[in-house]
Formats: structure tokens, C-alpha cells, sequence
């Protein structure tokens, strides 16, 4: 997968946006009905993507979690979900060069500063060198853990349902290791609690 600028990237997201409301206005979407604004996104996204590599099955709701091994920026391996075996994980997928992920990570720090209370641990995941992940986090420091992955058509990502590539990208994992959750864009100011402890 090539590395989009952040500007493409919002007018692709804005493009899927755009693209949604019309199928909708025109009555083209049918099988969209009754899906809230993010699952009809999330459809559109699947609908509209490139097929993944052969070996390659994107996650959904209800499906496993892919087991996954990254390095973390302290060079050790993580090995997810083993590593929190009974715990809700929230993983976010963004990259250095993301507008609208760096936006949103004040709210994911805010949040997993709450963990005592709701038990779900955060773990960013970035699209992104560890030179340019560090020099980030130098100027917006988080205390979740953070792992890292190249870029690519069959990266963790896509494994993870993120078929379309585009950034931010969350998924919820309960705490049986089973997708509950998949949210592709950013989280606006105090939705990411109701959407990560709603049942």
C-alpha cells in the first residue's frame, strides 16, 4: 500500500462521505438501510475496495481477532491478544503523517488515562517508521503502548478489517478476543468512552 498524503486522504474519506449520500439520495444503497452513518461507511468501504492478497481475510464483527506479533518502539515483541488475555483491547491504526489520527490521539490519551474505570486497554498501532513515530511522540507523548508495521496490502490493518487503507482506523476487541467494534475515520471530542464501553 502506498503512503497517501494527509490531504488525499481526507478527500478520499470525504469522498466516501459524499459518495454514500448519493447512493442513499438516489436510492442505489439498498442494502445500507438501517445502518447507522459508520456501519453504511464501513460497508461503502468494503463494497468499494480492492480485493485483498489471496491469503488474506479481513476481519469483521463477530469474527475472531487476528493473532498479531509487532514490534513496539522498545524493540520487544507483542503478541496480541495473548499479552491481555480477558481484556477489552482498543487498537488504533494511524501513521505520523495523518491529519486526522494526530487530531485525534488527545482523546485516546484522555482516554486511556480512564482505564481503571472501564478496563480497556489502548494500543496504538502506526502505519509508520520508528524514526518518524518517535519524533512524534516527542511532541505528543502517549502512555499507551504503541507497535509498529509497514505499510502494505496484507498489512495487520487489513487483517483487521481496514480494507480500504485509509486512516484512522479502530477496532474493538472484547475481552473474548472476538471483534466487536470497527470504526474507520476519527473520533470527535468524548465519543470514544460510549463507543468502546457501550454493549
Amino acid at each position: 500500500m502506498k503512503v497517501t498524503p494527509p490531504r488525499i486522504l481526507m478527500f478520499a474519506v470525504v469522498g466516501a462521505a459524499l459518495g454514500l449520500a448519493a447512493a442513499y439520495g438516489f436510492g442505489l444503497a439498498p442494502w445500507l438501510r438501517g445502518a447507522t452513518g459508520q456501519q453504511a461507511l464501513q460497508a461503502l468501504a468494503e463494497a468499494t475496495a480492492p480485493a485483498p492478497p489471496a491469503d488474506v481475510v479481513p476481519a469483521r464483527v463477530g469474527d475472531p481477532m487476528p493473532a498479531i506479533a509487532l514490534p513496539g518502539l522498545d524493540g520487544a515483541t507483542h503478541r496480541l491478544p495473548d499479552d491481555y488475555p480477558g481484556t477489552p483491547l482498543l487498537i488504533n491504526v494511524w501513521a505520523s503523517w495523518c491529519g486526522p489520527c494526530i487530531e485525534e490521539m488527545p482523546e485516546l490519551a484522555r482516554f486511556d488515562a480512564t482505564r481503571p474505570r472501564h478496563g480497556v486497554q489502548v494500543i496504538g498501532l502506526a502505519l509508520d517508521t520508528a524514526e518518524g513515530v518517535r519524533d512524534f511522540l516527542e511532541r505528543v507523548p502517549v502512555d499507551y503502548p504503541i507497535l509498529l508495521e509497514t505499510p502494505g496490502p496484507a498489512d495487520t490493518s487489513v487483517w483487521l478489517g481496514n480494507v480500504r487503507g485509509l486512516l484512522p482506523y479502530t477496532v474493538l476487541v472484547d475481552a473474548q478476543g472476538r471483534i466487536a467494534r470497527q470504526k474507520l475515520g476519527p473520533f470527535a471530542h468524548d465519543e470514544i468512552e460510549g463507543w468502546a464501553t457501550s454493549e
